[in-house]
């Protein structure tokens, strides 16, 4: 991905969308069978001969006449998944998709030009919001390069969400409002929303139809910054935004009810670029250690995110950065492109700002101030008590493993995402004493709208392998042996499900059929097996790769008694966010993290010296 941040002047961005194939509908034999060696590890003998029953009759019964019915609506929709998976994974959701959905992570800049310094907050936020603005003019102008996938093009229509989107709540389920146009399409949006001490401001990123410049940016952000120094805090509106999604949604109707501006200033926060956060929080941070950062980016202050905008820059006052972004438009490797691409023009300029100081006549900022009452107070004060309750339970670490990194394990002939993946199996099994249900993304964008597909890395063979590991009289090239075995299978699934061939997205397909026709639920997805397994997203392991960069995220876990596991891959590091919940006395992400360190040496020990 890092030489696909630069710009093309032979191809547009978005020129191969129309020629993209469409998401296929894989076979309903060979999605089965894939199904029930997910679910072996998981089950005893007699279990898996039931669920082998069950899977049998769904076959031969319900199971085939919805997958017909399947096919039929992959012949009238490019992509027969995207509307379901964008409605029942993210937009009927009716918890508080700020702190459950929601992925962010630290700004990579203290690697290199930008260490931790009191007083920096604004001079580095306006440089980071300049070259923020920059991609955007290069994503309207469709400079951005097509990312591709060997020869092929991969679907780059997410990118279309970053700027200009935002989630609208309803009291059944919410919506995506979306106002970014290219410069062949028409007019975009192009103001700016800062959020500062409780406070809500808006400013246009052009003037006379050119960006502002950083010093301009710099005199528009410290206008904020000492107005709010100097006044009372602000009512802290955007907390609403981290309620469960019903309560806000009638705050929001109620709202536009209380006032007409309501509604006109809640639509200048939906159609803005973006939003900045000033926050006055300090955290420290190594490129060793990024968890103080990390876990403010997922659970920072209410009152300074807007938790329903597609993108969040995080300004704190010791100039350091990171993002909060909402999941439900786009998936991680967008924003890792954007990152990256400010990552790179930061080293490129020092980190500093190397063009003119004059600062033109622009407008100053306002402030968007709502008509409010003592119902919306208590209803923020609310939102804040919760959300603090629900966040108070996260425990996170972010922590960067320093031994080695890609270029060791490559020199082994592994995949460094297997790499990690295998061992993160492995590290389950030795805390817990039995196999964990793992997700794992994998991507479909050669296919039009293509997002992702489920993983799942906990196969037979992994199991195999952990069991070698925790077996004494197991030899170190038997154990290697497994190991290479599991790596194998890994792989050999994971090509499957960007080739359109996994079966999680199928089984969701016919599941959500069975439900649009008010037919009885499948025994399939009734069968414990299915939860047990992860099915229903159940997964107590939640895992992704965000790439080779510098660009890192995180997540919480999927499910209470489970884990959140993001991870980057350099060179020389292998850099991993770990989440847990501190309720569940089972799960320990500190321990957890430590102990998936020790396996990675382990892996390469037994590389080195075992002879099979």
């Amino acid at each position: 991905m890092e030489n696909q941040l630069t710009d093309s002047s032979e191809e547009r961005m978005f020129q191969y969308q129309s020629s993209l194939p469409s998401l296929p509908v894989p076979p309903l034999d060979e999605s089965l069978t894939k199904y029930l060696n997910a679910v072996k590890p998981f089950l005893n003998q007699e279990e898996y001969q039931r669920t082998r029953d069950i899977v049998r009759r769904f076959e031969n019964g319900i199971g085939k006449e919805l997958h017909k019915k399947l096919l039929k609506r992959a012949t009238l929709k490019r992509n027969w998944l995207e509307e379901w998976w964008l409605n029942a994974t993210y937009l009927e959701t009716r918890l508080s998709t700020q702190i459950y959905h929601n992925f962010g992570g630290p700004g990579s800049f203290l690697e290199h030009y930008w260490p931790i310094e009191e007083g920096t907050q604004i001079e580095r936020g306006c440089i980071n919001v300049w070259h923020t603005l920059k991609f955007c003019e290069q994503m309207r102008k469709e400079k951005v390069a097509v990312h591709r996938s060997g020869n092929k093009p991969l679907d780059m229509d997410q990118f279309r969400m970053l700027f200009c989107t935002c989630k609208v709540p309803g009291i059944v389920q919410d919506s995506i409002t979306n106002y970014f146009r290219t410069e062949n399409e028409g007019e975009c949006p192009s103001h700016l929303i800062v959020l500062c001490q409780g406070r809500i401001f808006e400013f246009n990123s052009l003037h006379d139809g050119h960006i502002l410049s950083p010093p301009e940016l710099f005199r528009q952000l410290s206008y904020i910054k000492k107005k709010c120094e100097n006044e009372p805090e602000g009512p802290g509106l955007a907390a609403l935004t981290s309620g469960d999604r019903i309560s806000w949604a009638k705050t929001r109707d109620y709202l536009i009810r209380l006032h007409p501006k309501n509604l006109s200033l809640l639509e200048t926060i939906q159609s803005s670029l973006f939003v900045i956060c000033l926050d006055d929080s300090k955290p420290q941070a190594t490129p060793e250690d990024y968890t103080e950062i990390t876990r403010l980016a997922l659970a920072g202050n209410p009152t300074l995110r807007w938790g329903d905008k597609s993108y969040n820059i995080i300004a704190f006052s010791n100039g350091c950065f990171a993002t909060n972004c909402d999941h439900a438009p786009f998936d991680a490797m967008v924003l890792v492109t954007t990152c990256s691409y400010i990552d790179s023009k930061i080293i490129e300029t020092e980190g500093k700002w190397k063009g003119s100081d004059k600062v033109r006549n622009i407008p100053w900022p306002e402030e968007l101030v709502f008509s409010l009452d003592q119902k919306v107070l208590n209803d923020i004060a609310r939102a804040k008590e919760q959300y603090y309750k629900q966040t108070s339970d996260l425990e996170l670490v972010n922590y960067a493993f320093t031994t080695f990194g890609k270029a060791l394990i490559r020199k082994h002939h592994l995949h460094p995402d297997t790499f990690v993946q295998i061992a993160l199996q492995l590290s389950y099994y030795r805390r817990h004493g039995h196999p964990g249900c793992c997700y794992e993304t994998a991507s479909t964008r050669q296919f039009y709208h293509g997002r992702t597909e489920t993983m799942r890395p906990c196969t037979i063979e992994a199991i195999e392998w952990c069991k070698s590991m925790l077996d004494p009289t197991v030899t170190q090239g038997q154990r290697k042996h497994l190991m290479l075995k599991a790596f194998a299978r890994h792989n050999k699934l994971m090509k499957e499900c960007e080739n359109g061939r996994g079966f999680d997205r199928h089984l969701l397909g016919l599941q959500l059929l069975a439900r649009e026709q008010s037919l009885p639920m499948p025994e399939l997805f009734l069968d414990p097996a299915f939860t047990r397994s992860g099915g229903g997203g159940n997964f107590v392991l939640s895992t992704s790769l965000v790439g080779y960069t510098r660009i890192a995220g995180a997540v919480v876990p999927m499910v209470k008694h489970g884990y959140g596991i993001i991870y980057r891959i350099r060179d020389d590091r292998i850099v991993v966010a770990c989440s847990a919940w501190k309720s569940c006395p089972d799960t320990d992400a500190e321990n957890f993290c430590k102990e998936l360190f020790q396996i990675f040496q382990d892996i390469i020990k037994l590389m080195a010296t075992a002879q099979m």
